[in-house]
C-alpha cells in the first residue's frame, strides 16, 4: 500500500482538489502536500488527523490500505439526479441467475412490441444461509422500465421516485468482471464518503447497474 496513492485518489474524489487547496485547509506549502503523495514524507499526527477530517477516513484506511481500486476502465464519476420511473422486475435465484433473469425481462419487453428495452439490474439480498452455504445460490433481480403511457397486460408495474444517485461508468465490464464491478462499487463507497454523502436503502432502489457492453454503476445516496 502506499499513502503517497492513497492521498492522491481521495485529493480527486474531492471534485479533483488541487494540492494548493488541501495545503491552504492544512496550512501547510503545496510542496509538502507533494512530498507526502510522492512518498518522500510523512505527516505528523497532527496533520494526519486534520486528513482524516478533510476526506471522512480513518487512519487506517489511510496508511493501511491499498485504497485506490480504480480501473482504466472507469470513467464519468459524478451525482445524478435520475428521474422518477416505472418498472417491472424479475428475481431469479440459482448459482448463475444473471443470464436467466435479464433473457426474462427482455422476454417480456419484446411480447410488449419493444425491441431495445432499457433495463437494469442489482443483487437480490434476500436469500437464506443454507442457500448461500449448502447451494451456493445468489439472487438478482433484471427490471425493465417501461416507456412512458406503457401497461404491460399481466404484469405488475412499480414505481421509482427521482433520486439522487452516486454513478460511474464502465467500459468494457465483462473483460475481467470479478474485478471492474466490484470495484465500481468500491469507488463509489468511497467518493460518497469522501464527499459527505450518505447511503439510502429504503424506499428506493439502493444499487442498480445498466444491462449491455458498457455499464453504469448507481448508488444512491443523499
Amino acid at each position: 500500500m502506499s499513502f503517497g496513492k492513497n492521498l492522491q485518489y481521495l485529493r480527486q474524489l474531492s471534485a479533483n482538489m488541487t494540492q494548493e487547496a488541501l495545503a491552504e485547509k492544512l496550512g501547510v506549502s503545496r510542496q509538502t502536500v507533494s512530498k507526502w503523495e510522492m512518498d518522500a514524507a510523512k505527516p505528523e499526527m497532527d496533520k494526519a488527523l486534520e486528513l482524516c477530517k478533510v476526506f471522512n477516513c480513518s487512519l487506517d484506511h489511510l496508511f493501511r490500505e491499498e485504497m485506490d481500486k480504480r480501473s482504466s476502465a472507469y470513467t464519468n464519476l459524478r451525482v445524478e439526479e435520475v428521474p422518477g420511473f416505472r418498472y417491472v422486475e424479475h428475481t431469479v435465484i440459482s448459482a448463475t441467475p444473471e443470464d436467466d433473469a435479464l433473457d426474462r425481462i427482455f422476454k417480456y419487453a419484446k411480447e410488449n412490441g419493444i425491441d431495445r428495452p432499457k433495463v437494469i439490474g442489482w443483487d437480490f439480498p434476500k436469500l437464506s444461509v443454507e442457500q448461500i452455504n449448502v447451494y451456493k445460490m445468489h439472487g438478482y433481480t433484471a427490471a425493465w422500465i417501461l416507456p412512458e403511457g406503457a401497461a404491460p397486460e399481466g404484469l405488475e408495474a412499480r414505481e421509482q421516485p427521482g433520486h439522487l444517485y452516486a454513478a460511474i461508468h464502465i467500459e468494457r465490464p465483462f473483460d475481467n468482471p470479478f474485478a471492474t464491478i466490484p470495484g465500481a462499487y468500491h469507488t463509489l463507497g468511497d467518493y460518497m464518503r469522501t464527499n459527505g454523502l450518505a447511503h439510502v436503502e429504503n424506499e428506493v432502489i439502493p444499487c442498480f447497474e445498466t444491462a449491455g457492453d458498457s455499464m453504469d454503476v448507481y448508488l444512491a445516496c443523499k
